[in-house]
């Protein structure tokens, strides 16, 4: 292990990690969140997730992996054990989790094949530095993989005022703690700030649009932007007050429910090749 190289931050997860945060990401698959990365996945691979959540994505890469070993790291120990029950459900035993900080990762350099991170450089007051960090543990000729979500381009149909509102609010309360919403366009200088070179640069997208995606994605949201830490904060910061928050869940109850309902998200990827 290895002693702390970074100074002490407190970023904070705008997110947080409701019941409803972590239903969500429960949803997350390598197939549909991480398809940029499984050509580098093969059998016997050592793979380090950061910021893993309940660690759907994490699962998924020990079984294309076994019998290597993967890591999922969380700085909540709710995630982390969410994360444990599900491996113990699905009976994985060549994957572990733990809490962990992306500035200080407890291991030692050049201990993993690939250290991958999805939705987290956003939340991050200093991207590059999480990155630096990264590659540190990473080995050579191994894969730093990054994805990163671009709130301002993200698009709906039909029109509607709330999720206009809502994106407007989730944005300003993300860039008060200190994150960038709009992280998938900023990763390749982010990566290029942390001397990372040798990078293959993509693009995918998410799209909900059938009447069970937009049940989930409508209705998970309508209780965040009410019961969650982003509605938390938005109201401790003065940037909403309950009853505006109540308007925003019913604009996505009623968006759930439309059958002509649409909402996609862009995001950036990155393959940062180590050497």
């Amino acid at each position: 292990m290895t002693e702390p190289n970074t100074p002490q931050r407190h970023d904070t997860y705008t997110h947080g990690h409701h019941s409803s945060v972590l239903r969500s990401h429960s949803a997350r698959t390598a197939q549909n969140s991480a398809a940029y990365l499984l050509g580098r996945l093969s059998p016997g691979a050592r793979v380090l997730d950061v910021g893993c959540g309940p660690g759907s994505i994490t699962l998924d890469f020990a079984r294309l992996v076994a019998p290597g070993k993967v890591i999922g790291i969380e700085r909540s120990m709710t995630a982390v054990e969410s994360a444990k029950s599900a491996a113990l459900a699905a009976n994985i035993d060549n994957v572990s989790f733990a809490v962990g900080d992306v500035y200080e990762l407890d291991f030692e350099g050049a201990s993993f094949d690939i250290v991958h991170a999805h939705q987290v450089l956003q939340h991050l007051s200093d991207p590059p530095a999480a990155l630096s960090e990264m590659q540190r543990v990473c080995k050579p000729g191994g894969v730093v993989a990054v994805r990163d979500a671009d709130y301002s381009a993200m698009s709906w149909y039909p029109q509607s005022p709330g999720l206009t509102r809502w994106l407007e609010l989730y944005m300003q309360v993300a860039r008060a703690n200190g994150g960038e919403p709009d992280g998938g366009r900023h990763l390749l200088a982010w990566a290029h700030a942390a001397g990372l070179q040798a990078i293959e640069a993509s693009a995918s997208v998410w799209c909900y649009a059938t009447a069970d995606e937009r049940a989930e994605w409508g209705q998970t949201w309508a209780i965040r932007v009410t019961e969650s830490e982003f509605a938390k904060q938005a109201v401790a910061a003065g940037f909403a007050d309950a009853t505006e928050l109540d308007a925003l869940a019913q604009a996505w109850r009623e968006w759930s429910v439309h059958p002509d309902g649409w909402f996609t998200i862009p995001h950036g990827e990155l393959l940062c090749m180590v050497d």
